[in-house]
C-alpha cells in the first residue's frame, strides 16, 4: 500500500524530504518513482492532446471567422490558417510547461527502472534549494555572513584611519623565553600583512603571529616572532619604516 498508493505522490519530493518521512522505510522507492514517472508521462500526454485539441479548434475557428469577415489578407487559405494556429500552439507557454512534465515523467520513469536514479520533480527541487538558501544551509548562505563581516571590518578600519593622524610606527621588543617578540603599532593598516606571513626587517626575519586593533593614536597592532633563519623570496614582506619610533622593553 505504501509503495503504490502513497509512494508515487511523495516520490515527487526531493531526496532530503523523503528521508525525513517517518514511513519512508516502508516504501520501495524505485517502484514508487517509476510508477510516479509513468503516471506523470501519461497525464502529461493526455493534457497535451487535450490542450492541442482545444487550442487548435479555437484558433482555427477564429481565423476562419476573421477571413470570412474580410479582415484577413486576400487569398488566405485554410492550410495557412491551420499553420498559424499550429504555430501559436507550439509557441504558447502552456504547451512548453505540459511538454516539460511529459519529458520529466519519462526521465523519472526510466531513471528509476533502469539506473536506480530516483528523481523527484524539478519545481519541488527548486523550492528545496531556495529554502536551504534562505535558511543558511547552502554554501552561498554560509559565505554571506563572512562576506558581510569582511565588509563591516573594512569600513571600521577606514573609520579608525580617519580618526587618527598619520604617524611613524612604534616598535617594541620583548622576550618570550629565549625568543624575541616584536610588536609594531601603526596608524595605518598594512596591506597584505596577514598571519602567518614572513616579514624581513633589515637582516632579520620574523613570522607574523597576530594582527589586531588597540587603543591610541596607532590602532593597528602587529605581533611578530623572530625566526632563527629566513630565505628571501617573493612572498616575504619587506618592512622598511621611515622615521619609525622604536622602543625596547
Amino acid at each position: 500500500m505504501w509503495t503504490y498508493i502513497i509512494g508515487p505522490v511523495v516520490s515527487l519530493f526531493p531526496e532530503r524530504w523523503r528521508k525525513a518521512l517517518s514511513f519512508g522505510g516502508h516504501i520501495h522507492w524505485a517502484h514508487a518513482v517509476a510508477l510516479s514517472g509513468f503516471v506523470e508521462l501519461v497525464v502529461g500526454l493526455a493534457g497535451l492532446l487535450k490542450w492541442y485539441s482545444v487550442s487548435m479548434t479555437t484558433w482555427v475557428n477564429r481565423g476562419l471567422e476573421v477571413a470570412m469577415n474580410g479582415k484577413a489578407a486576400p487569398g488566405i487559405t485554410d492550410v495557412e490558417i491551420g499553420g498559424m494556429a499550429w504555430f501559436l500552439w507550439v509557441s504558447h507557454p502552456l504547451t512548453w510547461v505540459i511538454g516539460y512534465f511529459c519529458v520529466e515523467g519519462a526521465i523519472r520513469m526510466c531513471g528509476a527502472a533502469f539506473s536506480d536514479n530516483l528523481l523527484g520533480t524539478l519545481p519541488l527541487f527548486v523550492v528545496d534549494k531556495a529554502a536551504r538558501l534562505f535558511s543558511g544551509e547552502s554554501k552561498m548562505a554560509q559565505e554571506a555572513p563572512s562576506a558581510a563581516a569582511s565588509f563591516i571590518g573594512a569600513v571600521s578600519e577606514k573609520i579608525l584611519e580617519a580618526r587618527v593622524p598619520a604617524s611613524a610606527d612604534e616598535i617594541s621588543v620583548r622576550k618570550d623565553g629565549s625568543e624575541e617578540i616584536l610588536e609594531i603599532r601603526a596608524s595605518r593598516k598594512k596591506v597584505d600583512w596577514d598571519p602567518p606571513r614572513v616579514v624581513r626587517i633589515e637582516d632579520n626575519y620574523y613570522r607574523l603571529e597576530d594582527c589586531g586593533k588597540c587603543a591610541g593614536q596607532r590602532p593597528f597592532l602587529y605581533t611578530l616572532r623572530r625566526l632563527s633563519a629566513g630565505v628571501m623570496g617573493r612572498k616575504v614582506l619587506v618592512y622598511e619604516p621611515e622615521g619609525r619610533m622604536a622602543t625596547k622593553r
